[in-house]
């Protein structure tokens, strides 16, 4: 079925010129279409979903607590996205909140607070474990270290192999995938893969979503990326669309065109 989107979708991304890394799977049969998929490219804040796996799979082992509360230092505050760099310096917050705002507002300074918690190797573990065998992991984000060791990297087909072993519940524990999938659920970036989704909610107060989005966008100076599970009705599709080398907005606008054709697919199968 991915098959028959083979040649929009390369029409697509011809048309937009940059570079691109595409990755499609269906988790229930398997059928993938993909593009450059192993192609790396600069993580931005795609890469908050493996530190998020790290952060659970530390909790299961039970070296932290979720419900344990971390508080917040001015030497943590960082800019880029997110709301703790506005906050007092001395607010609590707990875990799960910061893994929170770390997904769903993609939380600069809640990411380097989960870094520093669960440490450098917790989080290339966790890559490991999930098949991110092209990816890499280094640094804390908006801050650049003098002498820097490497970049923040991955790629299309391991961000793909990331979410399938959350869908399927396959790393850490099913509890652990189904809670992680639900704070995927909550993102408020949804400027691209969805943004030409009809609106998901139905006519009657109740009724099943048309459709769920788990994902996780990525944006620094000509870096545009989304990543994540599409929904709709008995189907699950990964989608990772990552670019380099174009601004924001038509990067943002092609993926949004992928999605359109990947929902579009799906919807009426």
């Amino acid at each position: 079925m991915l098959s028959s989107l083979s040649t929009q979708i390369a029409q697509l991304v011809e048309n937009a010129g940059g570079e691109w890394g595409i990755y499609l799977e269906d988790l229930q049969t398997g059928e993938t279409l993909a593009f450059n998929e192993h192609k790396r490219f600069y993580a931005a804040s795609v890469i908050k979903v493996p530190i998020m796996t790290a952060v659970f799979a530390e909790a299961y082992a039970g070296n932290i607590a979720l419900e344990q509360k971390i508080k917040l230092r001015q030497e943590d505050l960082v800019g880029g996205a997110g709301v703790l760099q506005h906050m007092t310096p001395g607010t609590e917050l707990t875990v799960q909140d910061i893994v929170t705002l770390m997904i769903i507002q993609s939380d600069n300074t809640a990411t380097n607070i989960l870094i520093d918690l669960v440490g450098t190797e917790s989080i290339r573990a966790a890559m490991q474990k999930t098949g991110m065998a092209n990816s890499q992991f280094y640094n804390k984000l908006m801050v650049v270290p003098a002498e820097l060791e490497g970049y923040n990297e991955l790629t299309a087909a391991d961000m793909g192999s990331h979410f399938r072993y959350l869908a399927s519940g396959k790393v850490i524990s099913y509890d652990s995938c189904l809670k992680m999938m639900a704070i995927l659920k909550q993102q408020q970036h949804r400027d691209r893969i969805p943004f030409h989704f009809p609106d998901p909610d139905g006519d009657v107060i109740g009724m099943l979503p048309k459709w769920e989005l788990a994902n996780k966008t990525g944006s620094v100076t000509h870096i545009t990326h989304d990543t994540g599970v599409l929904f709709v009705g008995p189907h699950a599709v990964t989608i990772c669309a990552l670019n380099k080398g174009l601004e924001q907005i038509p990067a943002a606008q092609t993926i949004a065109e992928i999605g359109r054709l990947v929902y579009n697919l799906y919807q009426r199968a």
